[in-house]
């Protein structure tokens, strides 16, 4: 933009540009406007990393345990106990997130023992619905998998962004082949914008 100024002499219009502390001055203020758009979306992505870790992955665990401390028995250990096998070994019965609704399952023992079931934002309580940082909505599945002879919360296509989050909150650090939160194969975190998607699994230690 061009400014018009009169001449001293009065013989007519001045052309004047932008100087350049006013140049520096317009970046300046760009670069402000960039940075807070770039932390308001990494806040909002903290926020939904956050809410998954709380509403999701922690009230499960607290689900198990609770089960656990009202009947001394595992959830998903054994017929009895939502489980799909006969006898009872301390140890899930890698039952499956798609199917925890179905008669007696995981949900129908938690409700039998007056505990309720950790809400979800798709149909199955064991399914969610995320949306990554890469922009794709994905249906992460969780099991109850007894993986190394742990009890063990499983995900399945969990968006890699979020499971490096998780792996920070529950780990204090990122690393995904150590700590009570790990990635399926006990290796390193790929690089999230690479892969989109991984398998982990957080370590529940009961009983």
């Amino acid at each position: 933009m061009l400014r018009l100024k009169y001449s001293k002499s009065g013989q007519g219009l001045n052309n004047k540009g932008f100087t350049l502390i006013e140049i520096a001055v317009v970046l300046v203020i760009i670069g402000l406007i960039l940075g807070a758009a770039v932390k308001g979306r990494d806040l909002i992505q903290s926020g939904k990393q956050k809410k998954f870790y709380t509403n999701s992955m922690k009230a499960w665990e607290i689900a198990v345990v609770s089960y656990y401390d009202r009947t001394g028995q595992v959830l998903g250990d054994s017929t009895a106990n939502g489980g799909t096998a006969a006898a009872t070994n301390g140890l899930f019965d890698n039952v499956g997130g798609a199917t925890f609704g179905a008669a007696n399952g995981i949900d129908a023992r938690l409700q039998a023992v007056g505990l309720t079931v950790p809400t979800s934002n798709t149909a199955n309580s064991g399914q969610f619905s995320y949306k990554g940082q890469a922009g794709t909505v994905v249906t992460i599945t969780m099991s109850l998998q007894s993986l190394g002879n742990r009890n063990s919360l499983y995900f399945t296509n969990m968006p890699t962004d979020l499971a490096i989050a998780l792996d920070t909150l529950v780990d204090g650090t990122v690393d995904g082949s150590t700590g009570n939160f790990r990635r399926w194969v006990n290796a390193a975190w790929p690089d999230a914008s690479a892969t989109l998607v991984v398998n982990a699994q957080y370590i529940i230690d009961v009983p």
